[in-house]
């Protein structure tokens, strides 16, 4: 599960100008671009391959995207951080037509809260933001990454103004099975293989960011124990917006009072 995908492919024909010999292919609309456009996949992995021939963006960015326009339609106006954000997808569509968008990466040895190229300096462990000062938090396939998500969670309950969100992907790879460690950090620092290291894409480094959980459908429950906030699970599946992919699955984790929730989503 990389993030190498190809940029902006363009397919060689086909939609009935027959030569390619793409996976899948088909006609619909991206909601990252907003567009009417072609999907493609040469590969039967379609979470890292099923590209929008406009925008270049994959199936989770299309979800996430999708899932911010439908329950907070006025996502313009809010201020939105988004941690680890790529120049495509959904992190370009929020970047570009957010008023109060924040992005943020973590930058060892740079001061929190200070600004590196046009980004934020973050740790999602201990933020800079002020108490309830943010309407969502957005971050795509980054919660599999770090080694202390209950301090995450903490901090995101922490920083939300009520009815606040935080809106993210993360490949549920257990299903219904229990969230798997598979590192952790000694008290020096130290990092300790549980498993053997698995990496995914990192968009400001080389080489990669560890895995350190495999989560499950219990991640709502860690969630909640964590912070007292309760997880919405979406799983969409629409081939017409290109949303259709494995670990698909977009997760609200909303700062509201049980007895608000219903009110705030009407969910069919």
């Amino acid at each position: 599960m990389n993030n190498e995908i190809p940029e902006h492919p363009v397919p060689e024909t086909n939609l009935d100008g027959e030569k390619n010999q793409n996976f899948l292919e088909n006609r619909g609309h991206c909601p990252t671009c907003d567009s009417d456009v072609v999907f493609v996949s040469e590969n039967a992995w379609l979470r890292d391959h099923y590209i929008c021939t406009n925008c270049g963006s994959i199936p989770r960015e299309r979800a996430i995207m999708y899932v911010i326009q439908t329950f907070f339609p006025n996502w313009r106006d809010l201020v939105i951080h988004e941690s680890s954000p790529v120049n495509r997808g959904a992190s370009l569509r929020l970047s570009t037509n957010c008023k109060h968008y924040i992005p943020s990466q973590f930058f060892p040895n740079v001061p929190l809260g200070s600004m590196v190229d046009g980004s934020r300096c973050e740790n999602l462990e201990g933020m800079s933001f002020e108490n309830e000062s943010i309407d969502l938090h957005v971050t795509q396939d980054v919660m599999e990454h770090v080694f202390h998500p209950s301090l995450v969670w903490k901090e995101m309950a922490r920083t939300l103004k009520p009815n606040g969100a935080h809106v993210f992907t993360v490949p549920l790879v257990n299903k219904t099975k229990p969230s798997k460690l598979r590192a952790k950090l000694n008290p020096d620092g130290e990092i300790i293989h549980i498993l053997p290291p698995i990496y995914h894409g990192n968009p400001i480094s080389d080489a990669g960011s560890l895995m350190t959980i495999a989560w499950g459908f219990d991640i709502c429950k860690h969630i909640f124990d964590s912070s007292g906030l309760f997880t919405y699970l979406i799983h969409l599946d629409d081939i017409n917006k290109g949303i259709r992919a494995e670990f698909i699955e977009v997760l609200i984790t909303l700062k509201s009072k049980p007895s608000d929730i219903i009110a705030n989503f009407d969910i069919p």
